[in-house]
């Protein structure tokens, strides 16, 4: 396999115009790689050469030759070819260039600065492009591992939800295990959550009254009832939710039943839009919902549009 050649080809071949024209003498030459640091072992041959046969090779042979051997150490000859490449683009002091060579020597010191400074700039282009694409790459692993994570979560609370369906003679513990698993669901979803809690004067434990959970939607607090039932949701059940949402400034609701809503109830709700926010939701959509893998906050930002915007309290999303 061949050696791999560290300087780009341009800049190779200015460096072997370049370097002896900055000095007068072959074995200043020399000392100009051994001053940046070139190994011994790159150059002690043609300081042999020089001294027994000075005439059999030029100045432009010698930066060839130890340009070339360096090229060749690979990673080992990087600090000596970044500090040759230092030396000739900061080099000013031309008096030491022979006369005639003064001016060749600065434009080709000119030249190796532009290509170097060119190839700094595209060498920056690709590294940040590079860091960019690097940075794209992770942000799409970490939301592949969060999206996996999220259905893996969902896919827990879905079959505890669905467990419940078998607690028909436990419906007490049933009702309070409905309102964990809703909770976590809405917390699955980015929906901040704060779960049921009871209001109580400071100073006495009588409960003025009992929430199953708030939630925010599209900025708007939401207090949220869940009920397993055995019979529809009707007025009895619902209006104790309504006033809870008018004791609180700016707050609207969401009503989640197991068994549906009776007719009255559904026009009670509807009437109550005139003053705040609230809708209605079914079990079995939130079943079909997980079953689709469907998206809870545009599920839940569909219904509460169809209650403001079409006084319609109670949509139906089933697919």
């Amino acid at each position: 396999m061949a050696e791999q050649f560290h300087y780009p080809h341009d800049i190779f071949e200015l460096l072997v115009e370049t370097i002896p024209r900055l000095v007068k003498a072959k074995k200043d030459v020399i000392l100009f790689f051994e001053g940046a640091g070139v190994a011994e072992s790159d150059w002690s041959e043609i300081r042999r050469t020089l001294a027994t046969a000075p005439k059999s090779i030029s100045k432009f042979d010698i930066a060839r030759d130890v340009l070339t051997r360096l090229n060749r150490r690979g990673d080992s000859g990087l600090a000596p070819r970044r500090e040759i490449i230092k030396r000739v683009t900061q080099f000013e002091s031309f008096e030491s260039c022979w006369e005639n060579e003064r001016l060749k020597a600065k434009g080709l010191v000119a030249s190796v600065r532009e290509v170097v400074n060119a190839k700094d700039a595209f060498t920056r282009m690709k590294q940040e492009r590079d860091s960019e694409r690097e940075q794209t790459q992770a942000r799409h692993r970490e939301e592949q591992q969060q999206a996996v994570q999220k259905r893996n979560e969902i896919d827990d609370i879905k079959a505890r939800l669905f467990s419940l369906f078998s607690l028909n003679d436990k419906p007490q513990e049933r009702g309070k295990l409905l309102e964990s698993v809703l909770n976590d669901l809405f917390r699955a979803y980015g929906i901040h959550v704060r779960e049921n809690f009871v209001r109580k004067p400071a100073d006495s434990a009588t409960v003025l009254e009992q929430i199953d959970g708030v939630i925010e939607l599209g900025s708007a607090v939401h207090l949220v009832e869940m009920k397993w039932l055995k019979d529809p949701v009707g007025v009895a059940e619902f209006g104790p939710h309504l006033v809870r949402i008018m004791g609180r400034a700016n707050a609207s609701g969401i009503f989640i039943s197991n068994s549906g809503f009776t007719q009255p109830a559904i026009t009670q709700c509807a009437e109550f839009l005139n003053f705040r926010t609230t809708f209605l939701c079914s079990l079995e959509e939130i079943v079909m919902l997980l079953q689709r893998q469907g998206d809870l906050v545009d599920f839940l930002k569909t219904k509460s549009q169809a209650a403001i915007i079409n006084k319609q309290p109670f949509l139906k999303i089933l697919n």
